[in-house]
Order: C-alpha cells, then sequence, then structure tokens
C-alpha cells in the first residue's frame, strides 16, 4: 500500500484546508493508499522536514518523494493519487 506522509503544524490554516481535501478525496481511494499525519514538532516530524528540505506546512511526502509544501491543488493532488498502482 502507498503511504502518504502528511507533515502538520498546530495552527496551520493551510493545513487544515488540506486535511479537509484529504478528508474529501481518501474514502475513493483508501484502498490503495495510507494516509499518516505527523505533527512537524514531534522528533519524527523534524527528521522529515529536514530529510525533505519542508520549509512551509503542509509538507505532503507520496510514496518516498516530496508531493507539495505549503497548501496542495486539489486537481493535482487527486491526480497523482489516482496515478498510484
Amino acid at each position: 500500500m502507498n503511504k502518504i506522509q502528511f507533515l502538520t503544524m498546530p495552527n496551520c490554516h493551510n493545513c487544515e484546508a488540506v486535511k479537509k481535501i484529504f478528508d474529501e478525496i481518501m474514502p475513493d481511494f483508501s484502498d490503495k493508499v495510507e494516509v499518516e499525519e505527523i505533527d512537524m514538532t514531534t522528533p519524527e516530524g523534524q527528521e522529515l522536514v529536514q530529510k525533505y528540505s519542508i520549509m512551509s506546512s503542509p509538507g505532503i511526502v507520496i510514496s518516498g518523494e516530496l508531493f507539495s509544501t505549503g497548501g496542495v491543488d486539489r486537481e493535482k493532488l487527486v491526480e497523482k493519487v489516482k496515478s498510484l498502482k
């Protein structure tokens, strides 16, 4: 199963907006994609921030590749998730 790592910050407006997008689209893809929300302020989150050079929240890593930071285009996200095997 593919994994989406969704790196968030407390009180982040963009994070909440992207979380709503995930809540809306993921039921259609729950059989092939797992979303893991990770707080950027935790040790695990800081490790990923450094690994992928994430400068703004949220950060979205899909199958080990940085997809976006600081927000997301809904249609591009849907197309990327659809393309996952």
